[in-house]
């Protein structure tokens, strides 16, 4: 019997390994759910300069990261869950208009439509806005509230497009952009 040497990754599955191994770095213990995994302290401003979307708290603790469902009714953490570390005040991420206020499960929750197909969702969050109220870009929106499925003093931040789950992170300039390389 001839010993054949163990076989040696491709050149392809190295890439892709480094490629995964890089995202999962990125991402960091956030996706995991560890406590305190990912501190972003924003900048002054707390301004994402590409979208100009504010984070709804400054400056915060990302507790637990977005895991994107395998499918739409799949399980998954459709938001993130914030700790401010300096008070509890939430502010609109966003210019927009709130949508819904109110409690939901024993828990209050604020909706805002920003337009273009663009909804986040604030949870536990103690208010007095109404349906209907404008509320523009850092403005004050609420308070942290208990609830839900986060620890006292933790908020989830959750955002639609179209109707879909997308990673806050993607609106606030924290998931890092996709790089082809060459190949070959």
């Amino acid at each position: 019997m001839i010993a054949h040497p163990p076989a040696r990754p491709t050149r392809w599955r190295r890439l892709a390994a480094g490629l995964l191994s890089a995202v999962l770095v990125l991402s960091g213990a956030a996706s995991s759910g560890a406590a305190g995994a990912i501190t972003r302290p924003p900048a002054a401003t707390a301004v994402a300069s590409e979208t100009g979307w504010v984070w709804p708290a400054h400056p915060v603790r990302v507790e637990r990261g977005f895991v994107a469902p395998p499918h739409a009714y799949g399980p998954g953490h459709r938001g993130i869950d914030l700790r401010p570390l300096e008070g509890g005040d939430v502010v609109a991420p966003a210019a927009g208009v709130i949508a819904f206020s109110g409690p939901v499960a024993g828990r209050g929750i604020v909706t805002i439509d920003h337009g273009d197909g663009l909804v986040t969702t604030l949870e536990p969050i103690d208010t007095t806005l109404t349906a209907g109220t404008p509320v523009g870009s850092g403005e004050s929106v609420g308070s942290v509230a208990l609830g839900g499925h986060v620890e006292p003093g933790v908020f989830h931040f959750g955002v639609r497009r179209d109707g879909e789950y997308i990673n806050p992170l993607l609106l606030l300039g924290g998931v890092p952009r996709a790089v082809l390389l060459p190949c070959c």
